[in-house]
């Protein structure tokens, strides 16, 4: 089972520890294009025109300013780097060991920046989003796609894939329809199903969460859906030859997040 994520757009730096080495990394193969982008966003994140570029606010000048020193900045594991709704959800400080290790061999988080990288893997914080058009790099989505799909379609074999990412960073790979399923979340209001996003979130990491500690590997479609079953409404949709499956996750109209925690 291959778990993709997309990253956090706010990142937690790491306050002390070494740089990041890229030949620790996951997929060395595309270090090469990490090192072309990393010099690329240091040289516009000095630039007058950095946030406009970068399409953040005046309140992330820190943030931006610190893309231009990525290579001597502190490094921490992406699971810590990684905040927000749906990493905080996974909770991979409240895992057990076997879950843990289950988390760093099976999720890949999808990055602007170095193209996918593990859980384990070191980086330091930065900002910089899928949606970017860096100059002389255009649209990055674009630019990954071409670079990723070699790499990545020989990590995920034959394995069950489960996209939890947004649209964003899912241009950035399209995985094989057969065995990939995408992860959607509806809530019933009125009677009726809508879209969210925050719950969303919430609950794709719920559900990494759940993959990862109810102790029996999911391996097809079907076995998904009774795993989110588990725990949620939940059907599935069959893909075709060009498009993945989907699981739709129906929560309540009077559904409510739970503390994390609990």
């Amino acid at each position: 089972m291959l778990i993709l994520l997309p990253p956090s757009e706010g990142k937690q730096p790491a306050s002390n520890g070494s740089p990041f080495n890229p030949d620790e990394l996951q997929f060395p193969e595309l270090n090469p294009h990490r090192h072309e982008l990393l010099d690329a966003l240091a040289e516009v994140s000095g630039a007058e025109d950095a946030l406009a570029v970068l399409g953040v606010g005046k309140s992330l000048v820190s943030e931006v300013t610190r893309n231009i020193e990525l290579h001597t900045e502190p490094a921490a594991a992406a699971h810590t780097v990684y905040t927000g709704v749906l990493f905080e959800a996974l909770g991979y400080e409240r895992l057990d060991a076997a879950a843990r290790a289950r988390a760093d061999s099976s999720i890949l988080v999808i990055s602007a920046l170095w193209g996918a990288v593990g859980f384990a893997d070191r980086i330091p914080a930065y900002r910089l989003s899928m949606s970017v058009k860096l100059p002389g790099i255009g649209k990055l989505a674009s630019w990954w796609k071409p670079k990723l799909a070699p790499v990545l379609q020989e990590r995920a074999g034959d394995s069950l894939v489960v996209d939890c990412r947004s649209s964003t960073y899912a241009a950035a790979w399209v995985p094989p329809a057969a065995n990939t399923v995408s992860v959607s979340v509806f809530q019933l209001r009125g009677g009726v199903r809508k879209v969210v996003s925050h719950f969303a979130k919430h609950t794709r990491g719920e559900l990494a969460s759940h993959l990862l500690t109810r102790g029996t590997a999911v391996t097809t479609p079907e076995e998904l859906l009774a795993a989110a079953r588990e725990r949620w409404e939940a059907e599935l949709v069959p893909g075709t030859a060009r498009k993945a499956h989907q699981l739709n996750i129906i929560l309540p109209e009077d559904h409510a997040f739970r503390a994390v925690g609990n």
